[in-house]
């Protein structure tokens, strides 16, 4: 963990965060297994842990899709921002502005992409993926209460979406609501209890309020079904 942390730390990562995710990952963790079986690392001002073809943030435990992003930028960026003012002349439904701001999304292309997923919304207010994926960037430049507002929105449209609920507990705790971030996972499993970050994040929870067995119950769901996901890529 020390060795863990010195990399963290000449990255100049905070150093609360930096503790808090490598406690995390100890605790994952099965306790026949070291720190140095994966690869911890910095990645902007977050935690990232890389083990065979996975990588995923230890204080959430949610999966990181690894793009490789430069090749993505000079191949793939070119060509959809010289197709976007054609797009945007065309675009005419939320599904379509929807679409629109996925292409800005995957190149990286933030502003791009709120702009496209709030036009789909100007044109259709139920558009739930839209208001998911804009509170997700905003969520990821901690404009936390915009996108704690987006999820729970998106909850009203559809309240057995899944995806809504785990991001609006994760806001949540990101906001020190711990207790209402509790309901909000136990929401989101009753939706679909095979989600492996829900039972991560609700462990910890369980853990924080000390109620061990529970959390050991959800730590273990978790690491069940992370392996059925690795086995199955």
């Amino acid at each position: 963990m020390l060795r863990a942390a010195k990399d963290l730390v000449d990255a100049e990562l905070d150093s609360k965060r930096m503790w808090r995710a490598l406690r995390a990952l100890r605790e994952s963790l099965p306790s026949d297994r070291p720190l140095s079986s994966v690869r911890v690392m910095a990645d902007g001002d977050r935690v990232v842990v890389r083990e065979r073809n996975r990588s995923w943030d230890p204080e959430t435990g949610q999966t990181i899709m690894e793009f490789p992003v430069e090749t993505l930028t000079n191949k793939v960026a070119p060509l959809v921002l010289e197709s976007a003012v054609l797009a945007k002349s065309r675009a005419s439904t939320g599904d379509e502005w929807f679409d629109l701001g996925l292409e800005f999304d995957q190149i990286g292309a933030r502003d791009d992409a709120c702009a496209a997923y709030r036009e789909a919304l100007a044109l259709d207010s139920g558009h739930v993926n839209a208001r998911i994926n804009l509170g997700r960037l905003l969520h990821n430049d901690r404009a936390y209460r915009q996108a704690e507002e987006l999820y729970r929105e998106a909850l009203r449209i559809d309240p057995a979406n899944s995806i809504a609920a785990f991001n609006l507990g994760v806001v949540l705790e990101d906001q020190g609501a711990l207790q209402e971030a509790m309901e909000t996972y136990r929401h989101a499993l009753t939706v679909d209890p095979s989600i492996p970050d829900v039972h991560y994040n609700i462990a910890r929870l369980y853990e924080h309020q000390g109620d061990q067995q529970s959390a050991r119950h959800h730590f273990s769901r978790f690491r069940a079904l992370r392996s059925q996901r690795d086995d199955l890529t």
